[in-house]
């Protein structure tokens, strides 16, 4: 048996926008033609042994915090480096939790949220929105981009880069997708 489960909705698969699957399936040989049968440049497919595991996860269903999360705890584990780094502490508030809530509210999000619509500068929304407040968001970008060049870790990282070059560098916001369509992960 083998399941699909994934950050995707019909509609959007059926026009061509950006999604992910996971598809878990213990038969090495059928995973790879599974795999090989259904990706295309718009819909990227992981396969995993765990189809019961695929299963039970397919409620989650936002790719950016994946990758996102994977990001963390791949940067924590370069980084962290006086004891172990325990892949269950992000599933604590101050992981898993943290992150969802940061991208379905507070102001990180809401002020993000403007930057894509108006083309406003983050200075200027802050201002605007915050009474006084000022974003985490963007200055972490800032010093999370500053290691990883000093280290030559750029590209182990480009959902970090991609933030970095949408708030500081002026890219568009519409290059995040193309950051999420060809994320190593997906390769």
């Amino acid at each position: 048996m083998s399941v699909l489960m994934g950050a995707n909705i019909a509609n959007e698969v059926a026009d061509e926008k950006f999604c992910e699957t996971t598809i878990g399936c213990k038969n090495k040989n059928h995973s790879s033609l599974l795999k090989e049968l259904m990706q295309t440049e718009n819909f990227r497919v992981t396969v995993v042994e765990e189809s019961d595991v695929v299963e039970i996860c397919g409620a989650l269903k936002a790719a950016v915090i994946r990758l996102g999360l994977m990001e963390m705890i791949a940067f924590a584990r370069i980084f962290c480096t006086q004891g172990p780094v325990s892949s269950a502490t992000f599933l604590e508030s101050c992981g898993v939790a943290d992150l969802i809530t940061t991208c379905y509210g507070g102001r990180n999000r809401k002020v993000a949220e403007a930057f894509a619509k108006t083309g406003k500068s983050i200075e200027e929304l802050e201002k605007e929105m915050l009474n006084g407040q000022k974003l985490q968001g963007p200055a972490t970008a800032a010093e999370v981009n500053h290691i990883l060049k000093l280290k030559n870790l750029i590209d182990k990282f480009p959902l970090f880069n991609a933030v970095y070059q949408i708030c500081y560098q002026g890219h568009p916001v519409k290059e995040f997708i193309s950051c999420l369509q060809n994320h190593p992960e997906h390769m």
